[in-house]
């Protein structure tokens, strides 16, 4: 069967072994389209994801101004250097706040398809089968937050420009020098992007806080079904990694590395949100399913995941770990 007579009913519920890992069915993260009912959520979402692009290549062109800065430190009264440091940091710490901005417009994009993918009265599984494309958003800003993160941690050029330009106001303020740049990014929006930028994974750091602010908030909503919903997601994504069948639909290599994506993603999540975690043998997820599904893929497609996986979920060291998925990680 071709995936031609697929599309109307997208996100097909084609086994159900394991029981206990919840149903298995292919999401069709290539070609999913909004339904009327999804409409509006997918609109204002799709806004937000219409910039990630942008802000990722921005990201990566960052050079930096470490050059100018050591000249201007080492050569204190050459006014000329100052100058020339000031002038290269400027534009780097506006493109920065940019950044920055964009995780808060992320962050109520995410609480936007939270609240669509867990409300009464549907199971996750029937959220994700029903709203393949809100589904497909949920995915596609899990992948945008790795590939920010994975990028920002080689650049540590970002801390050392911004808390040059936080030391130069500073230096000002003392000389009553108002900046027009102060404007754009006064003390208390620094202060916010310093604790942003400190995060060894600062999108990810976003997600999960926007995540449990909406558990916290919506108090009327059982946890479950939240952590529910990531857990289903993790488990389609690994058994469609798993499975020949599904993998060979996949029109393009990159779909393959979406959907690696994407179920670390989510276990990282759920690893914050839950407060057992993910890697603990009640846990909704299989992780030695899923670690296993990684390490069967070429090294260099998965070292950044598994590193993710390492250095960014908060229960792995935890003493309920158990001790083959703790090896596994090594």
């Amino acid at each position: 069967w071709s995936l031609g007579n697929q599309m109307g009913n997208l996100l097909k519920v084609l086994t159900c072994t394991e029981l206990d890992q919840g149903p298995n069915f292919f999401l069709d993260f290539e070609n999913a389209q909004p339904t009327d009912c999804e409409r509006e959520v997918w609109n204002q979402v799709n806004a937000v994801l219409q910039e990630s692009e942008s802000i990722l290549s921005g990201l990566q062109a960052y050079k930096g101004a470490g050059q100018e800065i050591r000249d201007a430190i080492q050569n204190p009264n050459d006014m000329l250097l100052q100058e020339r440091a000031w002038n290269s940091v400027c534009p780097l710490v506006i493109r920065l706040k940019k950044f920055y901005a964009f995780s808060l417009k992320l962050e109520e994009a995410l609480q936007s398809l939270l609240e669509s993918l867990t409300c009464p009265p549907y199971t996750p599984t029937q959220h994700l089968e029903r709203e393949q494309a809100l589904a497909k958003q949920f995915a596609e800003i899990l992948h945008f937050t790795l590939r920010f993160d994975e990028l920002k941690m080689r650049i540590p050029a970002i801390q050392n420009d911004f808390s040059y330009y936080r030391r130069t106001i500073s230096r000002n303020r003392l000389n009553n020098m108002n900046l027009d740049i102060e404007n754009e990014v006064n003390n208390e929006m620094a202060n916010r992007m310093s604790l942003f930028y400190a995060e060894a994974t600062p999108m990810l750091k976003t997600l999960s806080t926007a995540t449990t602010n909406f558990v916290t908030e919506n108090k009327t909503l059982p946890l479950e079904n939240t952590t529910d919903c990531l857990s289903t997601m993790a488990s389609v994504c690994k058994v469609m990694l798993e499975t020949p069948e599904y993998t060979s639909r996949f029109n393009s290599e990159d779909t393959l590395l979406f959907c690696m994506r994407v179920m670390v993603g989510v276990i990282i999540l759920y690893d914050h949100v839950h407060p057992n975690g993910a890697f603990n043998k009640s846990s909704k997820i299989d992780m030695k399913g899923c670690i296993k599904v990684l390490k069967d893929q070429p090294a260099d497609n998965v070292e950044g995941l598994l590193n993710a996986l390492k250095f960014t979920t908060k229960h792995l060291n935890d003493e309920s770990t158990p001790k083959n998925i703790r090896t596994m990680l090594q």
